[in-house]
């Protein structure tokens, strides 16, 4: 990616990585998307790191690389900035896989690869926790005993930092404003979802919390829930993997409607009547609400509401309905602008006179942020 203008030469997924059907796609710039199966074996990380690097020779661009950044999911409290990668660094991201046992380990794992595959270049990790570092004490405490938190770092982390930090910069862009005195609340909706305060250009709060599970409900996330519940599934006899898969893999869209985690089948059954469809399409949008709602609290004015992600960017229904929950903090959708906002196009779907302040949809880029921090280090 060319880091001064967020063009993608070369673009790609890694997906099932461990598993019998281990692949990776890829499209270069102006073509049709290509896919190959990873060998069985071996270290999945390495085999797409190596494709890539046959892909980057093919393309003669490998003299245009001047860095390789690498998303990692949690950061902890130690890593607040995007930092250049050493063994020391490395050490630190394994011993916080504790906080994210799912994520840190396969992100090390791609980052050997990296550093394997080019030695020469600097390898900067971009933490997905480090916009929320600056949320206040307030805001990250959680009302448990203190040794929880001394003892095993347990509080409010939050996550997709990335993808909001993106989104509020490019907001205050095309508003007019700078970011340092603009205030938003910014609502990344996907199969992962997360709602975050930003106080001028600062995460003052955030919905996810020690893991990604907190706050709304997802794809197949439960989302915010009465922890005495789970005390009830273990009395029950239900094991703790039974749990962790229960709340993890079969809530959310998927858990309600008993039917789907993706949003677009939730709206394709709603069309047919279906019941648990409709009844996941409601309580979706009523929490994401919520919690709109909720966080102008920590903001002393607002310039505007952002949504983001494959369903914040590309669901008119979905926006349309929260709009409407919203309609006390006096937002009144554009319908033709709520149309037009959709498939890459972003643009202001609602305008409230009483906060002064308008809904706008931004398409995220998280890849633009991580290539943009890396190529710091080579100034």
């Amino acid at each position: 990616m060319n880091a001064q203008t967020g063009e993608a030469i070369l673009s790609g997924l890694g997906e099932c990585f461990g598993l019998e059907d281990a692949r990776i796609s890829w499209k270069r710039e102006g073509q049709d998307k290509q896919e190959a199966m990873l060998e069985q074996g071996g270290n999945h990380h390495e085999k797409a790191v190596s494709l890539i690097v046959e892909l980057v020779e093919s393309m003669d661009v490998g003299s245009q690389l001047v860095a390789i950044g690498h998303r990692v999911v949690h950061g902890g409290e130690k890593f607040a900035d995007a930092t250049l990668l050493n063994e020391d660094v490395l050490a630190e991201i394994e011993a916080l896989s504790d906080l994210a046992p799912l994520h840190n380990p396969a992100n090390v794992m791609g980052i050997r690869a990296a550093m394997k595959a080019f030695p020469a270049l600097p390898q900067v990790a971009v933490f997905d926790t480090a916009f929320h570092q600056s949320m206040p004490q307030k805001a990250f405490t959680g009302a448990i005993s203190n040794e929880l938190y001394t003892d095993y770092g347990i509080r409010r982390y939050g996550f997709h930092g990335t993808s909001h930090y993106f989104v509020t910069r490019e907001a205050a862009k095309q508003l007019g404003k700078q970011v340092e005195e603009a205030n938003f609340i910014s609502v990344h909706l996907g199969n992962g979802a997360s709602v975050c305060a930003v106080r001028n250009g600062q995460s003052v709060d955030t919905s996810m919390g020690f893991t990604p599970l907190s706050g709304l409900m997802m794809g197949t996330r439960c989302g915010d829930l009465d922890p005495g519940i789970i005390e009830f599934l273990l009395k029950k006899g239900w094991s703790q993997e039974q749990v962790f898969e229960a709340l993890n893999k079969k809530s959310g869209f998927l858990g309600v409607s008993g039917l789907t985690s993706d949003a677009r089948g939730i709206l394709e059954a709603m069309e047919s009547g279906h019941e648990g469809a409709k009844l996941a399409f409601e309580v979706f949008t009523y929490r994401v609400a919520k919690y709109i709602g909720s966080y102008m609290i920590p903001l002393d004015s607002i310039d505007a509401i952002i949504f983001t992600g494959g369903i914040g960017e590309n669901s008119l229904p979905i926006r349309r309905e929260i709009l409407k929950n919203l309609k006390l903090l006096g937002f009144v959708e554009d319908e033709a602008g709520n149309e037009a906002a959709r498939f890459g196009n972003g643009g202001v779907i609602a305008k409230s006179d009483m906060l002064g302040a308008v809904a706008i949809v931004i398409p995220t880029n998280e890849e633009f942020v991580i290539a943009s921090q890396a190529a710091e280090f080579t100034k």
